[in-house]
């Protein structure tokens, strides 16, 4: 069975959770690794993906320990959208009004 590996690297704006794990986790920059396999008896090259993982990074009294927490790409993608759905909203609210703006 041939295997491949991708990274890439996926940015929070805000504190996040993924599902299956009960501990908030800070904004920041994560790498994403990806394992797919080789399907085998087509008449070209494809990959299935096998499983999906976000790098965390230990804080506190756990900095320097790295952890791989298994998640599903659709997790993945919907703490994605909640994030940006929360900067939108940030972005917009009227708190984040210079004082120019509030006169008008």
């Amino acid at each position: 069975m041939t295997m491949r590996s991708t990274r890439s690297t996926v940015t929070f704006s805000n504190p996040f959770t993924l599902s299956g794990y009960p501990d908030d986790l800070p904004p920041g920059d994560y790498e994403v690794l990806v394992e797919e396999e080789l399907l085998h008896g087509l008449s070209f090259e494809a990959y299935r993906r096998t499983a999906t993982y976000l790098t965390v990074r230990g804080r506190g009294n756990q900095s320097g320990r790295t952890e791989l927490r298994a998640i599903s790409e659709n997790d993945l993608k919907e703490a994605l959208s909640r994030d940006a759905a929360t900067t939108e909203t940030n972005n917009h609210s009227d708190a984040a009004l210079s004082p120019q703006e509030d006169l008008k």
